[in-house]
């Protein structure tokens, strides 16, 4: 029976496959792509049984897969933290790990699925997914030097930077690769000792984007809202998430949305809600053409360039 592992491109997608691989390794076929490259159970063939993982991407949005996989006579093991609709599927092949709190992720769910038996690449993917007060707790739990914890937010960050792009081709790294190279190290922290090049050169070209990023133009700003424009350019569209992770940081009582330029006309939108108000930012994206996400961090694919005004009034009216 073939096995397929399919999981988001990014930081916890990523390190929660890493740990289920570290523990229960198997020879699987591999399917990922981008980070909003999200509709990936339908890359599985529904032409025969197999056994297949499925790691943060939306259950709503792969659900029709989803559907004809199990009725192929797949089995499915489903872990998440995305809207997943509103019903799961009834079937005994079937299971389940969801939890849509803003303060989770799947890495998360995972490790106490696993019983924390690889916790540091947890916490790795917890700061990738910029939720940044459950990485510090989970590291002070874990007795983590200051130095350790912060090499561990840097991995995070940087894997996480590596899913965005328009395509692959954006990418430093396809996030298969990275992945193969990565679940070599059953700790992270070796990893980063060790390192090799893969991630010597992921670190730099992280660094180099986000010193673009950060001196772009700010487009508009209000008492609850920032965002910023980027222009339709590799560097740009590599750096968009993790530089609306930073200014979400940097501006914690406002929602911060990167809006990058694209050669069709429309706008790739990364969405963040204030991290001190951490909820709504699906709401508002779904409110618009390919939009979707969590309630902490959304994104809308392809904005239609008309629509460029209304959602500059949205974010700036919604938090507000």
């Amino acid at each position: 029976m073939p096995i397929y592992d399919v999981f988001n491109g990014d930081a916890d997608g990523i390190c929660a496959l890493i740990q289920l691989r570290l523990a229960e390794p198997k020879e699987s076929i591999l399917v990922t792509g981008v980070k909003r490259d999200i509709e990936l159970a339908e890359q599985v063939p529904a032409t025969e049984p197999a056994e297949v993982t499925i790691l943060d991407i939306s259950l709503d949005k792969n659900r029709g897969a989803v559907d004809a996989l199990l009725a192929a006579g797949c089995s499915i093991f489903y872990v998440d933290h995305h809207f997943p609709g509103d019903d799961l599927p009834e079937a005994p092949d079937f299971k389940a790990l969801i939890d849509t709190q803003p303060t989770t992720c799947t890495s998360l769910l995972v490790d106490q699925h696993l019983g924390g038996q690889f916790h540091n690449w947890v916490i790795a993917a917890a700061f990738g997914d910029n939720l940044n007060a459950v990485g510090e707790e989970l590291a002070a739990k874990a007795g983590l030097s200051a130095e350790h914890t912060e090499a561990l937010k840097t991995l995070g960050v940087c894997i996480n930077y590596n899913g965005y792009g328009a395509t692959v081709e954006d990418l430093h790294f396809h996030p298969a690769d990275l992945y193969r190279e990565f679940v070599k190290f059953s700790d992270p922290l070796g990893l980063i000792t060790s390192e090799p090049v893969t991630w010597q050169q992921l670190r730099d070209g992280y660094e180099a984007d986000m010193a673009q990023g950060l001196a772009a133009p700010v487009l508009t700003e209000s008492a609850s809202s920032l965002v910023v424009k980027l222009p339709d350019e590799a560097w740009a569209r590599r750096v968009s998430g993790v530089l609306g992770n930073e200014l979400a940081n940097r501006n914690p009582d406002k929602a911060c949305a990167i809006v990058t330029e694209k050669a069709d006309n429309t706008y790739l939108v990364s969405i963040r809600a204030p991290l001190n108000n951490r909820t709504g930012a699906d709401e508002v994206a779904r409110q618009f053409p390919t939009g979707g996400g969590r309630k902490a961090a959304a994104g809308i694919n392809a904005l239609p360039a008309d629509q460029l005004e209304e959602f500059l009034n949205t974010i700036a009216t919604f938090w507000s």
